[in-house]
């Protein structure tokens, strides 16, 4: 930084800036009579992070660029040129800087150290105002840039928890297909094998009453364990090698799947030819295989179906946004399913406390997700890394409903529990969040005529929000 002598035509330059229309030459030649003239060379830091900010900054010439770090980073913020003022504004409670500025070019700048504002409010009302006026547009700026960041960030975890949820069961579906592609290339030799068989209609009768009977076994959910398939496996592997059923240890795992026992194996048996088990057994594996990859397929797109679902229902897609009766169920079910990847990554237990015929609100449910994104996000965040329970519970209490996030996370400092909702307070790191999650909250619900409310301690901490049913 070089100090400079003051020029003749610096009032002309201030004359320059929209902001000071309304305020008189007297006032900006006091303005430039307090304020210390110095020029910034290019790529200079005019700031630096965390420091003192004592002067208002009106640039003249120039120009510079914000950049602040993040996880280890330095990411540009945006660029800021001339003819502008910055820096510390009159009744304006900026203690320090969070980022730094470096010029672009060659700045010119006039300097006002904070200690003259007092003189300026008894000197000029007008030149005070505008500088007011400036704050005013900051803080509206900066916070609706920090809006921006939190929705961005918000959309950012969802969607690549997104895609790591559609990426398993569209997986699941090719790898699925390539099987039933290569499986299927061998059925015509294992149906041929069966139709060389003499086999009786009732005998294809009693073959497929054992086949449908297993499949059904296998719908029901129930499983072996370990050891008992184990057991099962040996029995089994034993009667095929016994009645001559040549590579059977690449059949016997489909017929364990499937519960199959000695009994069922000799009701086949039973019911065919002697020289008829080898191929009808391998028919009916061949069979067994198909069900299983076809089922495989149809979880995995159901799968996706109802990811597709939930984002549709998340989002309000298709619905223009006007307030309308609200199941606070649905936003809730489908802001869970959008945040199950960040669950299950921190092996968060999920309990969902849903009260019966919960009735609806009035609300723009779109509005409501916000909520309970952020609500549900923060709760994640404040549980450790593996481990942890979050409880979400409905509720109607007189003529109000009632959601309840409750997380056993080491909780809020009790000295900073009323600060959680002013817009731009975070406990969290940079880069980590805008102190604005909390502030959307307060905001949505004060919207819809509702409250709400924190209570927290160590490994006890509740978010209650709640909304008139009228």
């Amino acid at each position: 930084m070089t100090s400079l002598d003051k020029t003749p035509d610096l009032l002309d330059q201030l004359r320059t800036f929209d902001i000071f229309d309304e305020v008189d030459d007297s006032a900006l030649q006091w303005l430039i009579d307090r304020s210390d003239y110095v020029m910034y060379p290019k790529d200079s830091l005019i700031f630096r992070n965390r420091e003192p900010v004592d002067h208002m900054q009106v640039m003249l010439k120039g120009g510079y660029v914000i950049r602040r770090e993040s996880d280890g980073r330095k990411k540009e913020l945006g660029v800021w040129k001339a003819p502008y003022v910055a820096g510390i504004l009159p009744f304006s409670r900026m203690k320090e800087t969070l980022s730094e500025g470096v010029c672009i070019a060659d700045t010119y700048v006039l300097l006002l150290h904070k200690d003259c504002f007092v003189e300026m409010v008894n000197t000029s009302y007008d030149l005070t105002q505008a500088l007011v006026a400036v704050m005013t547009n900051r803080v509206r700026d900066f916070q609706q840039m920090r809006l921006m960041d939190e929705k961005l960030m918000a959309l950012g975890k969802m969607s690549a928890g997104l895609a790591h949820e559609l990426n398993n069961p569209a997986s699941a579906m090719v790898r699925g297909s390539q099987e039933l592609h290569k499986h299927l290339v061998q059925t015509p030799e294992r149906f041929k094998s069966v139709m060389t068989m003499r086999v009786t209609p009732e005998s294809v009768d009693e073959v497929n009453e054992v086949l449908f009977d297993r499949i059904a076994y296998r719908q029901s959910g129930e499983e072996l364990s370990l050891m008992e398939r184990e057991e099962r496996s040996d029995e089994l592997m034993d009667w095929l090698d016994d009645h001559g059923v040549q590579e059977s240890d690449r059949i016997v795992d489909t017929f364990v799947d499937y519960g199959f026992t000695e009994d069922h194996l000799e009701a086949i048996a039973a019911a065919i030819p002697a020289e008829a088990v080898e191929p009808v057994l391998w028919w009916v594996e061949t069979n067994l295989t198909t069900e299983t990859l076809v089922n495989e397929i149809q979880t995995a797109s159901s799968r996706i179906a109802e990811l597709v679902k939930s984002i549709k229902v998340y989002s309000h897609m298709d619905q223009e946004p006007s307030l309308e009766a609200v199941d606070v169920h649905e936003g809730i079910k489908s802001t869970v399913t959008m945040l199950y990847h960040a669950m299950k990554k921190k092996n968060i237990t999920v309990c969902k406390d849903l009260a019966n015929d919960l009735p609806p609100v009035k609300a723009l449910a779109g509005e409501l997700n916000q909520v309970w994104t952020n609500l549900i996000s923060n709760a994640i965040d404040a549980l450790p890394e593996q481990g942890g329970d979050l409880t979400i519970r409905t509720f109607q209490e007189r003529d109000c409903v009632c959601v309840e996030i409750e997380d056993n996370g080491p909780g809020i400092p009790e000295d900073i529990q009323t600060r959680v909702f002013e817009p731009f307070f975070t406990t969290k790191g940079i880069g980590e969040g805008t102190g604005m999650g909390l502030d959307i909250v307060r905001r949505v619900i004060d919207h819809h005529n509702g409250s709400v409310a924190v209570e927290s301690e160590p490994g006890h901490t509740v978010f209650r929000v709640c909304f008139p049913v009228h």
